[in-house]
């Protein structure tokens, strides 16, 4: 028997899922502001493009600031269960995206500029509201969720390694050729394994060399090592394609089947 939805459930469908044409477009105009913001804040830093158009990008920013404090507001309406998105990572997310404006007009004097200037800054969190609009960002992370083990006992044996190879290389250059201290050695150790080489510290004997020179090989096949481990899981997850954007009403999880009635989490019908 079908039901009537009513205007406060048409609004939720919208905003929180993009299997509709007008949830697409609602996520496709989400993101085309969200970058156009975090653009903007960009051009702020610039202190010539500032001098010139300052209050034009003052009045943008306020245009931004009230298109994303609307989003936020409807967000909160039309969902059974508000609180549970407040306290989510992209509720806060999406008050990070306003507040500092806000604040802006609140802490106002010449002795807090910087810390006005930290909080407009802060507006650059917008950019994270891209994330829950691409299916990619959701496929990446349920594959570094499942990739979480093997990825911290591979960190676990890189940094058994540093440990090891900067204890090594201090008992061989010394504080003489820069290696100070085993941290110190660890340091150079971190950006030898990682192919990255400041060169502020470097061996200088023949037999530190030698170790640096192992140490540097064996950073190409670590750095390959994480990436495998995320790739595939990757490939498991896309095995699992057959899941659509609908969020349950009563908890607010989404990932659940195209054919699925019920929700997976809480048990609540789904439309």
């Amino acid at each position: 028997m079908s039901h009537k939805i009513g205007h406060r459930e048409k609004l939720r469908i919208i905003i929180f899922e993009a299997d509709t044409p007008m949830g697409k477009f609602f996520d496709e105009a989400v993101i085309f502001v969200i970058v156009f913001s975090v653009f903007a804040v960009m051009l702020e830093s610039v202190a010539d493009i500032k001098d010139q158009f300052g209050e034009a990008l003052f009045w943008l920013e306020w245009f931004f600031t009230i298109v994303f404090t609307l989003e936020y507001i409807i967000r909160i309406y039309c969902i059974n269960k508000p609180f549970r998105y407040i306290f989510s990572f992209f509720g806060i997310v999406d008050l990070l995206a306003i507040l500092p404006t806000y604040l802006s007009l609140i802490l106002s004097g010449t002795h807090i500029l910087v810390v006005v200037r930290i909080l407009r800054v802060l507006r650059i969190f917008r950019i994270l509201k891209l994330t829950k609009y691409i299916a990619e960002a959701q496929t990446l992370s349920t594959a570094l969720v499942a990739s979480q083990r093997k990825i911290t006992i591979f960190l676990t044996s890189i940094l058994v390694l540093v440990v090891i190879l900067g204890s090594t290389m201090y008992v061989i250059e010394g504080a003489e050729n820069g290696f100070t201290s085993i941290p110190h050695s660890m340091y150079w150790a971190v950006v030898t394994l990682t192919t990255v080489g400041y060169g502020d510290v470097s061996p200088q004997t023949n037999l530190g060399k030698a170790l640096a020179s192992v140490v540097m090989i064996l950073g190409y096949g670590i750095i390959a090592v994480p990436t495998g481990i995320v790739s595939a899981e990757i490939a498991k997850s896309q095995q699992n394609i057959n899941t659509s954007t609908r969020i349950c009403p009563d908890c607010n999880e989404d990932g659940h089947d195209r054919d699925s009635q019920f929700c997976r989490h809480c048990g609540t019908e789904l439309d």
